[in-house]
């Protein structure tokens, strides 16, 4: 080869060698773009830890309030939720949220307390306006505020509130969906209970100590096992496992002059049906003392000594007591 064709050589491998390298070169002395991260998918979920359910209804009363709380998975820092809550077109409340994060930061959360005197349904929407970290998403509830007021005959779901309430506080009560006598006996009961004097009226009063759970019977005898108690100074009977009290009823105790004998006894006798002065379904504990029902049953001691219940509440007590139980008297 002569000099020349070597030298034209040397140079075509020198200018292939720039070729190659030349944009190893440009990309190690220019940042490249990279594309923005996609915003993240987030789920909410609305939740009202204050309301009461009836038939998967969830319920409040006027005045009361209520509380929606919202969990958003994932959790994504600086996020804002706007919340509205309506019942049709009048707007009750309209607020601002910030998410902020559960402990271990999992997921976000927020809380907003509603109140209001009229009755509807609300419908609570909460949504997330999409920013360039989360994308929008939203979500809905609604709860019925309920009128506070009710009286005998009245039907609805305050009615079927009071008597889930009431059983829930262990009264005896038929889930009737009537506002009746059955009714009227547990809240009278109620009333004893709580040193409130008598009465079969709802109340204000009595309705938010009831959706509080407020009132409990205070059980004496813990060790008897499955027992009766017969506090006489509130006019009230009921029916217990040990600690837990079953059933709680109205009862008209023995009147002054013939009085209910107080002690530790035991069911010894069951009578079912009526006897011939009226007692029906008859539990003896001592002597002619017995649990029974009794027309009428008032709301003071009036009877021969015997413990008096209405005569739809003494089915279920005697259904329920058994030879040999305890019967505890007491004032």
């Amino acid at each position: 080869m002569s000099r020349g064709l070597a030298r034209l050589a040397c140079c075509s491998a020198a200018l292939i060698g720039l070729t190659a390298t030349a944009p190893a070169s440009a990309a190690a002395g220019t940042p490249t773009a990279t594309a923005p991260a996609a915003p993240v998918k987030a789920s909410l979920t609305l939740y009202l830890p204050d309301a009461f359910f009836v038939h998967h209804q969830a319920l409040m009363v006027t005045g009361r309030t209520l509380h929606v709380g919202g969990v958003v998975r994932p959790y994504v820092a600086g996020q804002w939720v706007t919340l509205r809550a309506a019942i049709g077109r009048h707007v009750i409340k309209t607020d601002r949220l910030r998410v902020k994060p559960a402990p271990g930061g999992r997921y976000g959360r927020f809380t907003e307390p509603l109140t209001s005197n009229s009755t509807g349904t609300v419908t609570v929407s909460v949504k997330h306006v999409a920013t360039p970290q989360v994308a929008t998403f939203a979500a809905e509830r609604r709860y019925t505020l309920l009128a506070t007021s009710a009286g005998s005959g009245s039907t609805g779901r305050l009615v079927q509130l009071v008597q889930q309430r009431l059983a829930a506080l262990h009264f005896y009560i038929p889930q009737t969906g009537v506002y009746d006598m059955g009714t009227g006996w547990a809240l009278d009961a109620y009333h004893r209970l709580l040193g409130w004097g008598t009465s079969q009226a709802l109340d204000h009063k009595t309705l938010i100590w009831m959706l509080n759970g407020w009132g409990a019977f205070k059980v004496r005898y813990p060790n008897h096992g499955k027992h009766v108690e017969g506090n006489l100074s509130r006019q009230v009977l009921a029916l217990i496992t040990g600690s837990s009290v079953y059933r709680i009823y109205p009862i008209s105790s023995g009147k002054p002059s013939t009085p209910t004998i107080l002690g530790n006894f035991r069911v010894y006798a069951k009578v079912p049906g009526y006897l011939p002065d009226g007692m029906y379904d008859s539990n003896f504990f001592y002597g002619g003392y017995a649990v029974h029902g009794y027309d009428p049953a008032p709301d003071y001691p009036a009877s021969h000594g015997c413990m008096r219940l209405p005569i739809p509440d003494a089915v279920s007590v005697y259904d329920w007591l058994d030879i040999g139980d305890r019967v505890d008297t007491y004032y």
